[in-house]
Parts: C-alpha cells; sequence; structure tokens
C-alpha cells in the first residue's frame, strides 16, 4: 500500500583498513614479500614497516524510507554518502548493521557502471534489463521510451566504450528511470550531463516519484535540484547520521553548522600573511555571503587589501573582487593586523556548493594568498522549482561591500 516503509535501515557501519608504509625500498619489498601477511596486516602493527589505521566511512547509521519518498542526502566530501549509497546498491558489503529493502533497485552510482563497454548501446539496454529482471517483452515495451529520452540514437549501435561520459549518463539515467526499478539510486554522476539534461533528468525523477510512487534516493552538491526533487533528507558528517527531516530543515541545519573556516600558522618568513578565512554561516542562512580574511604583517599594511574570488565547486572562477576596486568607498586605516570583512547582501548565485579563494596585499601589490581554501553551499531564497543548476553568472553581477576592524 502506499506510504508503507521500503527501506528500513538499522545501525549500519563500515569500516575499512587503512595502510600506511614506513620503509620501501627494494630490500623492504623483498622482505616484506616472504613475511606472513599475518604479521604485518593486523590492525595496528608496525611490523614490516606498515601500520594499519581503521577508517569508519559510515558509523551506526540509522533511517527509513516510505515508498513514494525522494530522500535528498547532504554532507560534505568524505563524509560518507557514496558508501552509504554502493552499500544499499549491494555493490559494498557493511561491517555492520542491517538493511531491509524491499523491491527492485537501480544504480546510478558512476558512469558506466553496469555497462558491458563491448556490448552496444541497444545491447547494453537489454542487458540492464535483465540484471533488473525484467523480461524481453518488457524491456522491448519501454525500448522506444528509453532511446527517445536519452537523445543518441545515432550510436545506438555504437559499441558504449566509444561514448563520451555525457552520452554514458545519457543511456543509463535512460535505462534506470524507464525501467521501472521500485527503488532508485542516484549519485552525483547527473553534474555530468549538460544543464538541459539535468533539467530533464530532474524533471522525470519527479514524475515517476508522483505518478509511480517510486522511491529515490538522490545525492548532489547542488542545493537546487535537491529542493526540487526531495521530499526528506538525511545529513551525515563524518560517517554518522548528524540529522533528518525534512529536505529543506536538514539543508538549514546542514549550512547553520558548518563552520566554512580554514586556520593558517604564520609564514617561516616573517612577510603579511592570512591568519584565517571564515564564511559566515548565519549568513548563509539568511541568503548573504559574509567572508571574514583575518592577517598579520611584521609591517603597516598602507592599506590593507584584500582579495576574494568564488568559484565553482569544479573550480572554475565565477566573481570576485578586491579593496583596489572599491574606490573612495574603501580607504581604511594602515594597521599590523585586524580582519577584513568582505560582504554580498545580494547574491547572484544559483544553489549550489562553491570554493573561496583570497588573496592580502596592500595598494601595490600582493603578499599572501590561498587558492580554493573554503568550501561552502550557497541556497539561493530566490530559487524556482524550475530553475536549471546553472552556476556561471557575470563577474559584475556581484556587489560587494566592505569593512575592517583592525589594529
Amino acid at each position: 500500500m502506499p506510504g508503507d516503509t521500503i527501506i528500513t535501515v538499522e545501525s549500519l557501519s563500515k569500516r575499512y583498513l587503512l595502510g600506511h608504509q614506513l620503509d620501501d625500498t627494494l630490500r623492504d619489498r623483498m622482505a616484506r614479500g616472504i613475511r606472513s601477511a599475518a604479521q604485518w596486516m593486523r590492525p595496528g602493527s608496525a611490523k614490516g614497516g606498515r601500520t594499519v589505521e581503521e577508517f569508519w566511512a559510515l558509523k551506526d547509521v540509522s533511517f527509513e524510507l516510505k515508498r513514494g519518498e525522494v530522500l535528498g542526502i547532504v554532507g560534505r566530501n568524505g563524509a560518507g554518502k557514496s558508501t552509504l549509497l554502493k552499500i544499499l546498491s549491494r555493490i559494498t558489503e557493511p561491517t555492520s548493521g542491517r538493511i531491509r529493502m524491499r523491491g527492485r533497485v537501480a544504480s546510478l552510482l558512476e558512469v558506466g557502471t553496469g555497462f558491458h563497454p563491448d556490448l552496444t548501446g541497444r545491447e547494453n539496454v537489454y542487458l540492464n534489463g535483465a540484471i533488473l529482471g525484467m523480461s524481453r517483452a518488457e524491456i522491448t515495451r519501454k525500448f522506444d521510451e528509453i532511446v527517445a529520452f536519452s537523445e543518441i540514437e545515432r550510436f545506438l549501435d555504437t559499441p558504449v566504450k566509444h561514448y563520451s561520459s555525457g552520452m554514458y549518463v545519457r543511456l543509463a539515467f535512460a535505462i534506470a528511470a524507464h525501467l521501472e526499478p521500485e527503488i532508485l539510486i542516484v549519485d552525483e554522476v547527473l553534474a555530468v550531463g549538460d544543464a538541459q539534461f539535468q533539467k530533464k533528468c530532474l524533471n522525470k525523477v519527479s514524475e515517476v516519484t508522483r505518478s509511480d510512487g517510486r522511491t529515490v534516493l538522490f545525492v548532489s552538491h547542488n542545493s537546487a535540484a535537491l529542493q526540487s526533487i526531495c521530499s526528506v533528507g538525511i545529513w551525515l558528517s563524518q560517517g554518522k547520521l548528524a540529522g533528518q527531516g525534512l529536505i529543506n530543515e536538514c539543508l538549514a541545519a546542514y549550512l547553520h553548522t558548518g563552520s566554512h573556516q580554514a586556520d593558517f600558522p604564520p609564514p617561516a618568513v616573517a612577510r603579511p600573511f592570512i591568519t584565517s578565512v571564515r564564511v559566515d554561516p548565519r549568513s548563509l542562512a539568511e541568503g548573504r555571503v559574509e567572508i571574514n580574511v583575518g592577517f598579520k604583517s611584521p609591517f603597516r599594511l598602507s592599506p590593507p587589501v584584500v582579495g576574494i574570488t568564488i568559484s565553482s565547486k569544479f573550480g572554475y572562477p565565477i566573481g570576485g573582487s578586491n579593496g583596489r576596486m572599491a574606490g573612495d568607498s574603501w580607504k581604511p586605516q594602515p594597521a599590523l593586523e585586524g580582519v577584513v570583512t568582505a560582504s554580498l547582501d545580494h547574491v547572484p548565485l544559483h544553489s549550489d556548493t562553491y570554493l573561496l579563494s583570497v588573496y592580502l596585499g596592500d595598494a601595490t601589490m600582493d603578499y599572501d594568498q590561498k587558492i580554493d581554501v573554503v568550501e561552502f553551499d550557497y541556497v539561493s531564497p530566490r530559487f524556482h522549482p524550475q530553475m536549471p543548476p546553472l552556476q556561471v553568472i557575470g563577474q559584475g553581477d556581484f556587489e560587494w561591500r566592505w569593512s575592517i576592524r583592525a589594529d
């Protein structure tokens, strides 16, 4: 019946053993080759020049998902999101815990997952359908819809090893969405496609959950996409469940508690340097961006000048500014140390993850720089469900407001 529980995850944990090699000469490698593996692979042992450290990618994660719900999974890189999806997709076994899932599962975790490279696109449609437990007649009935959605008709009889990553994603998503699995698992793989195809995929996910009652688990750094299709969310932090609830509540909590900060020690040679970079999480929750850059100098900077560059999560610069461009509105006094604040009250950004680079100098030159040093997630208050998940904004659209606290 609609609304009944389709996925139950109880105390799910996944442990990896990380080996650290201490010596790696030819003689060391030859000696290790004749040692018993038990002597140097034991956790915590330093025998044979190797230590083994435990790393918990997931630790005691529990949640339930009902039929027809779309779950958004948020968290920073390394939080355990992909590990969770791999366990749910039965690619990786958990170390402990239990999962109960009802129905067929289709996964989109990596480009080309489940494709045989030497088979054509046509043959891989039938292969994937068979893996999902569908009969040839069922696949044939859906075949034309799959091909039309994927937009790769010209290459349908070409071996998929010759496909681009974008073509892989188009066909893989078309198969997963149209062969009617009860549970669809989608990782960040959709970021490979162009903006129009991303929008098409998101609309398809919304359609199948509304009309067919399918359950979807969706990982993305694109907050607009999460808001568009997800009803509920979980937030992972360092492998643990940090929060769960409605998707907007999860996103808000995720933004509020992130430190969005980096601190730096003094350089070996005395010179002006950046001591800290911080994106104020309260400003992000209010739909603004406030960046605080701490600095120190062995001589008075006349005046202190900070530069800001915001880039997409893929590292492409989007926009920024520096104090030299602020004109008469920004003439701080010389200072040995302090904090420069750059604020954007009207933010020309879509909901997404961004990287921040900062520079420190004076009126004529730069002394220090920190590239892609802080990552932050911005959720636009101007969100509209049909807004495509684009990142490129003109630099002229950024209107910075500068201030300083200095000694």
